[in-house]
């Protein structure tokens, strides 16, 4: 596998590491967004959010709000992003499931979204909500 990640988790790349737990590893993306723009990534492989084991996201998700509490303490940050992107067509580019922590700051010129706010058609959008409930199992 040639997943820049895992060269990183497994030290044949360098990273600027800001935590490491048994499940989960954080460091310094070094093409940042923003100062302090920062990776959250799980040791194992998995290539986006429909793959992770519950386990991996969960220990992901715990690192992230540390992280997040921490940069935005030491920068004075405004606010933070987190992003997650899945998939070719939401322009995730390395194929290992990571989260994005971005520290915001008013008029830091950050696009906030990349979509446009526009008035949804109701009726799709209820039948969309239906089609989902109806897929997601009982109990979840």
């Amino acid at each position: 596998m040639d997943c820049i990640f895992c060269k990183i988790i497994d030290g044949e790349i360098p990273a600027v590491k800001v935590l490491d737990e048994e499940l989960v590893i954080a460091f310094m993306d070094i093409n940042p967004s923003s100062k302090g723009h920062m990776l959250v990534v799980p040791k194992r492989h998995a290539e986006n959010i429909f793959e992770i084991p519950e386990s991996d996201l969960a220990a992901t998700i715990k690192a992230v709000k540390i992280c997040a509490k921490a940069v935005k303490e030491v920068l004075n940050a405004e606010g933070i992003t987190v992003l997650q992107l899945n998939g070719k067509a939401s322009d995730q580019i390395v194929p290992h499931f990571h989260i994005h922590i971005i520290p915001r700051w008013e008029n830091d010129g950050l696009p906030v979204s990349t979509w446009e706010m526009k008035k949804g058609d109701m009726k799709e959008i209820q039948e969309i909500a239906r089609k989902v409930k109806e897929y997601i199992p009982s109990g979840s």
